[in-house]
């Protein structure tokens, strides 16, 4: 460990023109954020936040009171960061970690120096478990979302999922999911009681849904590939219409024998049935497949 720290030190000197201050201001807002999320509304009724975060709350409730949640928090994340440094690189490194120190000690300040009582009951939502949940989620989720898209996590459970998912066959949604479900069987099973693991699933859906609408926006992006012969008129009418550029592919079709041209084209999820107005017009007879576009870099628009 120690020697992973001096390494990360000497990174450090020699990349400090690479960190961005605005990425800091951010992933400092959003550890804060993130702490009100879990201290002022989950931890208060005993709800729990996924990854690390939940394993840390439940280790705060099952060790002697000198053992805080703040301290669970730095004890378990940033060694996970370090594991993970050669992978995920040391500025994400960097980011991380400063993002877990601003939420541990944020958490450590509300919950035991700001004028503000969180031990008995939501400040916010009072003993209501299903508006702590959703709320806590939907807070946490901010503060998790805001770290993602500004380089960083503010979990160590999505570094560990990056490097074991693909051993293990699977997908890094898929292993945080996993574990997620382990962590809520392991307290049903400690409390002897199902009804705040169940709400805990409330809150990590809340959760996962808020932390893909800050990474990828509301506007989510449509890649549309049409299968035309017709290739001048639907470009000349699709270039007119959405003001996007578009790419042409050359292609044949394998039954009919004639040659066609495959359109590549991005719209977003409100063009979709203006699209599908023109196409049906200017070419019914066209092949068009719509997915969804996790991530865009460059510009088509004019």
């Amino acid at each position: 460990m120690k020697k992973m720290v001096l390494m990360l030190w000497k990174k450090i000197r020699r990349m400090r023109a690479k960190l961005e201050w605005k990425n800091l201001v951010i992933l400092f807002l959003a550890g804060c954020i993130n702490s009100v999320g879990v201290v002022m509304f989950l931890a208060p009724v005993n709800i729990y936040d996924s990854g690390i975060s939940g394993t840390s709350m439940l280790l705060w409730q099952v060790t002697p009171e000198r053992f805080s949640l703040s301290l669970f928090l730095v004890i378990l994340n940033l060694p996970l960061f370090f594991f993970g440094m050669k992978k995920q690189g040391v500025l994400f490194t960097l980011y991380s970690v400063w993002a877990v120190c601003i939420y541990s000690v944020s958490s450590y300040l509300i919950t035991y120096i700001f004028p503000v009582d969180v031990s008995a009951a939501s400040p916010f939502a009072g003993n209501d478990l299903i508006l702590c949940a959703i709320f806590g989620g939907l807070i946490s989720g901010v503060g998790s979302g805001l770290t993602i898209r500004f380089g960083g996590a503010i979990d160590g459970i999505e570094v560990l999922a990056v490097i074991f998912a693909k051993r293990f066959g699977m997908t890094v949604g898929t292993f945080v999911m996993i574990y997620n479900v382990l962590l809520y069987i392991v307290i049903g099973c400690w409390f002897q009681s199902w009804i705040l693991p169940l709400y805990s699933i409330i809150t990590y859906c809340a959760a996962i849904k808020t932390v893909d609408f800050i990474v990828e926006g509301l506007d989510k992006a449509k890649s549309v590939m049409i299968v035309t012969t017709k290739k001048d008129q639907v470009c000349k009418v699709l270039s007119d219409t959405f003001e996007r550029g578009i790419t042409q592919i050359d292609a044949w079709g394998y039954y009919s024998g004639e040659p066609k041209t495959a359109i590549y084209f991005v719209v977003n999820r409100f063009q979709i049935v203006k699209l599908k107005s023109i196409l049906s017009k200017v070419d019914p007879d066209a092949f068009v497949t719509i997915s969804e576009v996790s991530d865009m870099m460059g510009s088509s628009v004019k």
